[in-house]
């Protein structure tokens, strides 16, 4: 009877922080929006959830983290099936397997995630210390990325710039993929993880040549 009872108990707790952790995020966002990055307080995002500043910052370090963490997500989850790959594959191979899988999970994604992700867009398009914020946290992912694959190519990233360059490229694709998508309004999972999927297609076939003047 015991273990009956504790099992769902985990569940609904888990439910219940995530639920929390959302409501924290969509508050900010909506805050960022209408008043601004700078001028938005954590006292009035805690307010609109009706929670205090502690249960805050169990979930985040502060502004910066609440605004990208919806970025980071994927990223971690990428990074992670990226370090899980089988160690024979190649890294590209082991790029493409773990950004594929990062993608279905983004295919499924509910109408609410595309609407936090289009926020997430708009608030740092109009706030240029979070565009700042993203390029530093861009710069600790690669050098994450490139740690992970220097291991897998038994590579010293301190003397091969391999992993850096591969690491690199795949987070520019990235990059540009996203911002085609923001530019263009589309925000739907789906039609985001379609038009990745079709950035990394491309660099694949003209990088080689066009690196090679062909």
């Amino acid at each position: 009877m015991v273990q009956t009872w504790e099992v769902p108990a985990t569940g609904l707790r888990e439910r219940k922080k995530q639920r929390t952790r959302w409501a924290l995020i969509g508050a900010a966002l909506d805050l960022f929006l209408a008043k601004g990055y700078e001028a938005t307080t954590i006292d009035e995002i805690v307010a609109a959830v009706d929670v205090s500043q502690r249960t805050f910052f169990r979930y985040f370090a502060g502004k910066e983290d609440v605004a990208l963490s919806v970025m980071r997500e994927h990223d971690q989850l990428f990074v992670a099936t990226l370090a899980g790959r089988p160690a024979d594959e190649p890294p590209v191979t082991a790029l493409a397997a773990a950004i594929h899988s990062v993608l279905d999970t983004v295919r499924y994604a509910d109408e609410d995630h595309a609407g936090r992700f289009a926020k997430v867009r708009d608030v740092i398009d109009h706030n240029p210390a979070l565009a700042i914020a993203q390029l530093r946290y861009f710069s600790e992912l690669e050098h994450e990325l490139a740690t992970i694959l220097a291991r897998r190519m038994d590579a010293d990233p301190a003397t091969d710039l391999r992993p850096t360059l591969i690491a690199a490229t795949f987070l520019t694709v990235m990059r540009v993929a996203f911002e085609r998508c923001a530019r263009d309004g589309l925000f739907q999972p789906d039609e985001v993880a379609t038009r990745i999927e079709e950035a990394f297609a491309l660099a694949a076939e003209t990088l080689p040549r066009a690196w090679s003047g062909g």
